[in-house]
C-alpha cells in the first residue's frame, strides 16, 4: 500500500544516512585526533586506565628530571673526593721526603700547607644546587620511582645516598656519659696507672729469673728469649750468681734489639725497652738448681714457665662486640694532654683508633709516640701510646651526643718539621688517603645506581607510552579505508533517500 502521509521507505533510507554519518564523524574524529578513545563517552573503561597511566607518564618525568639532579649532585661530589685523593697523595710524597733528614722540612712543610688549603677550597666549593655531599654526615635521598600497588595505592621510592665528609674539623666531644652494657676496651697499663671507663691491667716490662743457691754437676736451665735458645748445663758446683752471669753474658751477646740482661746476686733481670714490640720468653731448669720466674706476665711462679715480656708502650685493646655509635666520643688522657676522637656515622673500633692515633700525633707531647694494630686471632684493634720519658698516665673517657669528627681529621696539624713529626705523619696520611678513597668509591656506586635508575626510569616511560598508545590510538591505515568505505555508503544513502522521496510524487500519476 501506497501513502502520501506515511513514507516508510524514506524513514528506513533516512535512518541508514543518520547510522552512516556517524560512523563516519567517528571515523573523522579518529583521524583527527589520532585516538579511537578521546573521551570518556567513547569507552570509560579504557580511558580511566589510559588516564592512570598517563598520570604515571608524567609523575616519571618528574623523576627523571629528579634522578638527573642527583647524579650531577653526586658527580661533583665524587670527582671533589678523587681530587682530594690525588693532592694527600701529594702530600704524602711530601711527607716521604721529610723522613729524609739532609731536606728543608720547613720549605717542604710549605708545600704541605699549600695542599691543605687546596683540599679545604676543593671540599667547600663540591656543591650543586647548594648541596654538598662530602660535608656533613646526613644521608640525602633522592627520589627513584613511584611504585603502584593491586590496590592503586602509590608511593614514592627514594635512593638514600651517603654523605662523605672529608672536612677536618675536630668534632665537639659530648658531655653525656657513656656507660655501655659492654665495655668500649680494656687497658693494659704500666704499674700503679689506673683508668676511667676501661679495665686496668698491672704488667711490667721486666722479668725476673731467680736460680737456687747451688747446682750439682748435670742440673740444667734453659732460656729462650725471642726465638733464641740458651742452654746451660752445670760440671761444678755452681752458685746462682754464676749461673745469672753466664746466660748475662749470652744474652747480651745475641745483640736483641731493645733486650738486655742484668745479673743482681743471682737473679737474672731481662729488661724489654721495646716501644712496640713484646718479647717472648720460656724457661725451665732441671736438678737442684730450680729455675723461678716472676714479675713476668703470664707466667706462673713454677718450673718450667712461659709468657711475654711486655712492649714498654701502653695499649687500649677496643672492643670486638661494642658498636660504634656517631657521636660517640673518645678521650685518651696522656699525662695532663687530653686528646679527643669523636666517631662519625658507621664507623668501627678500627676508625676510633686511628682517629685517636691522629689526634695524639697532632700535638705530641715530648718522648710519646703512637701505633695501630689488630690482634691477628680476636680481630681486636688496638692503641699503644709509648712515653720514652716515663711516668706519663695514660686513660680513657667516653661520652654520648658529640658531634663527629671530620673525615680528614687532623690534616690541619700535619707537621714534618721535626722527626718525630714527619715520622707519625706518614702513617696518617696513608688512613686519610684510605678515608678518600672509600669516599669516591661509595659516591662512585652511588652515582652508577642512580644513573641505572634513570636508563630504567626511561625505558619504562617509554614502555608506559606504548602501552596507552595500543589502548586508545587509532589504527590509521584501517580508519583510512573505513572513512572510503563510509564515504561512498554515505553517497549511496543519500541516492537511497532521494529515491524514497521520489516515491509520493510518483502517486499523483494514478490521478491524471
Amino acid at each position: 500500500m501506497s501513502s502520501v502521509l506515511t513514507n516508510n521507505s524514506a524513514m528506513v533510507a533516512l535512518q541508514t544516512l543518520k547510522s552512516i554519518n556517524r560512523n563516519l564523524e567517528m571515523t573523522q574524529s579518529e583521524i583527527s585526533t589520532g585516538k579511537t578513545i578521546n573521551t570518556a563517552k567513547d569507552n570509560s573503561a579504557i580511558w580511566a586506565i589510559s588516564k592512570t597511566m598517563e598520570s604515571d607518564v608524567k609523575g616519571f618525568k618528574g623523576i627523571s628530571d629528579s634522578l638527573a639532579l642527583g647524579a650531577t649532585t653526586v658527580g661533583v661530589a665524587r670527582k671533589a673526593a678523587e681530587t682530594v685523593t690525588n693532592l694527600l697523595t701529594q702530600i704524602k710524597g711530601k711527607i716521604v721526603a721529610a723522613q729524609e733528614q739532609n731536606v728543608d722540612r720547613a720549605k717542604i712543610q710549605t708545600d704541605i700547607g699549600a695542599l691543605r688549603g687546596q683540599i679545604a677550597s676543593v671540599t667547600g666549593a663540591a656543591q650543586f644546587n647548594g648541596l654538598n655531599m662530602v660535608k656533613g654526615t646526613d644521608d640525602v635521598k633522592i627520589l627513584s620511582s613511584l611504585d603502584r600497588d593491586s590496590t592503586g595505592g602509590v608511593s614514592a621510592s627514594q635512593i638514600t645516598v651517603a654523605r662523605q665528609d672529608l672536612t677536618t674539623a675536630a668534632g665537639v666531644y659530648g658531655s653525656v656519659a657513656l656507660v655501655p652494657t659492654t665495655a668500649y676496651g680494656t687497658s693494659t697499663l704500666a704499674d700503679g696507672v689506673t683508668a676511667t671507663a676501661v679495665t686496668t691491667a698491672a704488667t711490667g716490662t721486666t722479668a725476673a729469673l731467680t736460680f737456687a743457691a747451688a747446682a750439682v754437676i748435670g742440673d740444667t736451665a734453659s732460656i729462650n728469649v725471642a726465638g733464641n735458645t740458651i742452654n746451660y748445663t752445670a760440671t761444678a758446683t755452681d752458685s746462682a750468681t754464676d749461673r745469672a752471669a753466664f746466660f748475662v753474658g749470652q744474652i747480651n751477646a745475641l745483640g736483641l734489639a731493645g733486650v738486655t740482661a742484668a745479673n743482681t746476686a743471682g737473679v737474672l733481670t731481662l729488661s724489654n725497652t721495646n716501644a712496640f714490640e713484646s718479647v717472648a720468653l720460656t724457661a725451665s731448669g732441671t736438678g737442684t738448681g730450680t729455675l723461678v720466674v716472676t714479675n713476668v706476665n703470664g707466667f706462673a711462679a713454677a718450673s718450667p714457665t712461659s709468657g711475654t715480656i711486655n712492649q714498654r708502650a701502653e695499649t687500649i685493646d677496643f672492643s670486638t662486640t661494642a658498636g660504634v655509635s656517631e657521636g660517640n666520643g673518645f678521650k685518651v688522657t696522656v699525662g695532663s694532654t687530653s686528646f679527643d676522637y669523636i666517631a662519625g656515622k658507621n664507623e668501627t673500633m678500627e676508625d676510633v683508633a686511628k682517629g685517636l692515633k691522629t689526634a695524639i700525633d697532632s700535638n705530641l707531647p715530648v718522648g710519646v709516640t703512637t701505633k695501630v694494630t689488630q690482634d691477628a686471632t680476636t680481630g681486636a684493634w688496638s692503641l699503644s701510646v709509648d712515653d720514652a720519658t716515663g711516668g706519663q698516665a695514660l686513660t680513657l673517657n667516653t661520652t654520648q651526643g658529640g658531634t663527629a669528627s671530620g673525615g680528614l681529621f687532623g690534616l690541619d696539624n700535619i707537621d714534618v718539621t721535626t722527626t718525630a713529626n714527619a715520622t707519625s705523619a706518614l702513617s696518617n696520611i696513608e688512613t686519610m688517603i684510605n678515608t678518600s678513597i672509600d669516599a669516591a668509591a661509595s659516591l662512585g656506586s652511588s652515582q652508577g645506581r642512580i644513573d641505572t635508575q634513570a636508563d630504567f626510569v626511561s625505558e619504562l616511560t617509554d614502555a608506559l607510552k606504548a602501552g596507552i598508545g595500543s589502548l586508545v590510538d587509532a589504527n590509521l591505515e584501517e580508519t583510512s579505508a573505513r572513512l572510503q568505505a563510509l564515504q561512498v555508503q554515505q553517497q549511496l544513502a543519500t541516492q537511497a533517500l532521494s529515491i524514497a522521496n521520489q516515491a509520493p510524487q510518483n502517486l499523483l500519476s494514478l490521478f491524471r
